[in-house]
């Protein structure tokens, strides 16, 4: 038996991670005197958007408010950031991959009722989806879903249990097959049989990306767009990106988690912040990170970087993200059903 220490280990490390102990990814501040600070938790792949979203911020706000400001970054698979804010983790905001994240942090009472409503788009600065990387020169000729089943084809992905990108890559693979007149049984067989061609879960997308790009596992990473960006530019270009003709819209949001604010009295800088995203500004960096902008005319403007393919809402496979969590992810859903027999066929 080994709960108390698993237990123990468990709130001290989310005691190191709010006191810093442990670091943040890039934007770590020390907080000096006549100074405020925001933490800002956020999922794996969004850790250069941020660099530059929080520069471009600081140099407006700090010219004109005082005191003066400073941002700290966390990342990490988004049911564990969500679960880390939850159990104690002092977040001023969230910016994360689904709406069940941020609604779990408002059932805890973290987070007003009307959190959606409270920024534009129902609080959506950006969205994105769900694309193939694959090694240099496409070998496996990946193109389409149906070809990740091949018997030939290494896939990596991240968990669902954990990942955002795990669950829309898992999701985006299931309506591949319902949305193209696929029976319920057949996208079973199908994403079973997908699954069984991933030979490691990571817990996060960056973790993934280690994988496929840094050690060279796999023939295919399911990834976010940004992501699949990131690995081009970072291999030299030893890595190709493919647009499925199908995948699933990922519509991150992004809230103030009103009872640290209100303690922290910060809330008038967490809301210029979310702000900001929306503004010109913003929307340009959101742009230029592989992220794809709500403001039609900055997204024309980076049209040439946006394929067009057809994106699917949650809502056409499942009764919204609380539905799809119950039916896919949660404990003996379909997720787990489907792993167990994957794994019991490699």
């Amino acid at each position: 038996m080994f709960p108390l220490p698993v237990m123990i280990m468990r709130h001290l490390t989310y005691f190191l991670i709010a006191a810093g102990i442990l670091g943040f990814a890039s934007g770590c501040t020390q907080q000096g005197a006549g100074e405020q600070e925001l933490l800002h938790v956020s999922y794996d792949p969004t850790r250069e958007l941020f660099e530059a979203v929080n520069t471009a911020f600081l140099d407006d706000y700090n010219q004109h408010n005082s005191p003066r400001l400073s941002i700290r970054q966390s990342h990490g698979g988004s049911a564990s950031q969500a679960r880390s804010v939850i159990d104690g983790l002092e977040a001023d905001i969230v910016s994360l991959p689904l709406w069940s994240d941020v609604e779990a942090i408002r059932k805890a009472g973290l987070v007003d009722a009307d959190w959606e409503g409270r920024f534009p788009n129902k609080s959506l600065p950006y969205f994105s989806t769900i694309v193939f990387v694959v090694r240099e020169g496409n070998p496996k000729q990946i193109k389409d879903w149906s070809d990740l089943v091949r018997d030939d084809v290494a896939i990596i992905t991240p968990s669902p249990k954990t990942s955002g990108n795990g669950k829309l890559s898992f999701l985006a693979a299931w309506g591949s097959v319902l949305l193209r007149g696929g029976s319920r049984d057949d996208a079973v067989k199908y994403v079973t049989e997908l699954y069984r061609r991933v030979p490691v879960l990571d817990s996060g997308a960056r973790g993934a990306t280690t994988t496929f790009a840094q050690k060279g596992i796999g023939d295919v990473h399911l990834t976010w767009e940004n992501e699949a960006w990131l690995e081009l530019r970072e291999s030299g270009n030893k890595l190709q990106i493919v647009y499925p003709p199908i995948s699933i819209r990922a519509e991150p949001k992004v809230a103030v988690v009103d009872a640290n604010v209100k303690r922290h009295g910060t809330t008038k800088a967490a809301e210029a912040y979310l702000n900001f995203l929306y503004t010109p500004a913003g929307q340009e960096i959101v742009a230029k990170n592989y992220y794809r902008p709500i403001q039609e005319d900055v997204l024309a403007k980076h049209a040439q970087d946006f394929p067009t393919l057809d994106l699917f809402t949650i809502d056409k496979i499942a009764s919204g993200w609380d539905g799809a969590a119950d039916e896919f992810f949660a404990e003996g859903g379909v997720f787990d059903k489907i792993y167990e027999t994957a794994a019991q066929s490699k």
